[in-house]
């Protein structure tokens, strides 16, 4: 960073840590501890759309990868989209297979990554559950290299539980690199798996 950019108030962008995704199991047990969610098993990555053959290479690669895993039960990893526009490659696990769940995700964003495809990646999120049905993600952001929770409310209508996001903030502050700037706490409506 240089002078002008000081002078300016420019910042250096933080660069993404994929490794700040293998904290979740650990932040996981003081989630269940703390306010009883545990893991659904459930996990996506989130990216712009691209086209062309060389994203296409890419997805059927990060798609064969994670599909030969001997130890996978549920279904094959799935490319899905939502109503925004944006693709999901979403990983069903069981309950119990956070780990697994989490290096499912560090692979894809890994390998988008490596073939020139970082600046379409978005998010990542893992999804859980409480005894009472409420749902809850965490969500890393890519570009950050920083996670928030997000904590839609059950029933119709794109609502959010802000004051269990801000419980969840707490719980979790020496467990992730939570993002501080809650302006950028998206909302992920249509996620798989919440």
């Amino acid at each position: 960073m240089g002078l002008l950019d000081i002078l300016l108030g420019r910042t250096k962008p933080v660069a993404p840590d994929l490794d700040q995704l293998f904290a979740l199991p650990s932040a996981a047990v003081t989630l269940q501890a703390a306010a009883g969610f545990a893991p659904t098993g459930g996990g996506a990555v989130c990216f712009a759309t691209v086209e062309g053959a060389a994203f296409e290479q890419t997805h059927r690669e990060v798609q064969a990868l994670l599909d030969a895993d001997t130890d996978r039960t549920g279904p094959p990893v799935e490319l899905r989209r939502d109503d925004y526009g944006y693709s999901w490659l979403v990983s069903e696990r069981t309950p119990d297979q956070l780990v697994q769940l989490v290096n499912d995700l560090h692979a894809v964003n890994s390998a988008m990554e490596v073939n020139g495809f970082g600046p379409q990646l978005l998010c990542s999120l893992a999804a859980f559950q409480d005894d009472g049905g409420r749902k809850l993600a965490l969500v890393y952001l890519y570009k950050r290299g920083t996670f928030y929770p997000f904590a839609p409310l059950p029933g119709a209508g794109e609502r959010r539980d802000s004051a269990l996001e801000l419980q969840v903030k707490v719980t979790l502050a020496n467990d992730l690199r939570i993002e501080q700037d809650l302006s950028r706490w998206f909302p992920v409506w249509g996620a798989p798996g919440l």
